[in-house]
């Protein structure tokens, strides 16, 4: 019986297949965009409102009584970043595809920029904020929605709600509402037995499995770097004019390495920062 085993061939792939991941940014469309920067650092002029009526003039030609506004000034620094691939140059005439021409390693790279751009908005929402003055101020717990030992419920969504609408910060004072989400608050979203078939319906949640859109008063913005510490998430909802993001310089650069053997190396550089506006327009909303 004769054996051609050894004769059969391999089709090699033509192209390179990227493994699943975020691509592009989730979050950076959803803040206020401050453009490009210049210097190390940026600030957010903040002009505090106390919700008080106009004070009844009483007394007919009486001495002037001030009321003084508040004002503070966060500091926004900026962070650099920067991250590069290598590819031999004796590897690229014995691969068929070429990942530096072909612009494979780029793309990997603007994926981690655009990664790393909603990692630097989603801390600024809920990290400490520093003030010109040297303080620093904290999220208030006023604006952060406890665990209480339960899941993403609909209760804690419409908790969220009431702290915008009693901050007027809302649609009614002409602000965008968002909403991060992720695979386990997907889940109980879901299955939570509280919420109305109509509900489900209003967005299409049983047929498709996908709670993106908009959904009482939030736009949904799935994203997978909620911070999950002790079994506890922190996914975070706010108004598009509350947190601010600045861009100082992006560089991408594709060259040869003299110092490395010539080694090819696709290389991208960039600078960004990111603060709160005002404490009052974001809310976290932890959950086990």
């Amino acid at each position: 019986m004769p054996k051609i085993t050894q004769a059969f061939v391999t089709a090699w792939d033509t192209a390179i297949r990227v493994e699943a991941a975020q691509r592009e940014s989730r979050l950076a469309s959803a803040v206020h965009d401050r453009g490009s920067i210049t210097g190390e650092s940026f600030t957010i002029n903040f002009l505090g409102d106390d919700g008080s009526l106009l004070d009844a003039n009483t007394v007919r030609h009486g001495d002037t009584e001030w009321s003084l506004a508040d004002h503070s000034t966060p500091i926004v620094n900026m962070a650099d970043f920067y991250k590069a691939f290598p590819l031999d140059r004796n590897d690229i005439p014995k691969m068929i595809v070429n990942p530096v021409t072909g612009g494979d390693y780029m793309g990997l790279l603007m994926a981690a920029k655009n990664r790393r751009i909603d990692d630097i908005i989603y801390k600024a929402a809920r990290g400490s904020q520093l003030k010109k003055d040297g303080t620093s101020e904290a999220l208030p717990s006023g604006q952060k929605i406890a665990h209480g030992s339960t899941g993403f419920t609909k209760a804690k969504i419409i908790e969220a709600k009431k702290i915008f609408r009693s901050n007027e910060a809302d649609e009614f004072a002409g602000e965008e509402l968002y909403i991060t989400y992720d695979s386990l608050m997907l889940e109980d979203v879901l299955t939570d037995t509280t919420l109305t078939s109509a509900d489900f319906m209003a967005v299409k949640m049983l047929q498709n499995g996908d709670i993106s859109g908009k959904w009482m008063g939030f736009k949904w913005i799935p994203y997978n770097g909620i911070e999950r510490a002790g079994g506890v998430s922190y996914p975070i909802a706010w108004a598009k004019s509350g947190i601010h993001f600045g861009k100082g310089y992006e560089e991408g650069n594709v060259g040869q390495r003299r110092d490395k053997k010539d080694a090819w190396q696709v290389s991208m550089g960039a600078s960004y920062g990111a603060g709160r506006q005002d404490k009052k327009k974001v809310v976290e909303i932890a959950f086990q």
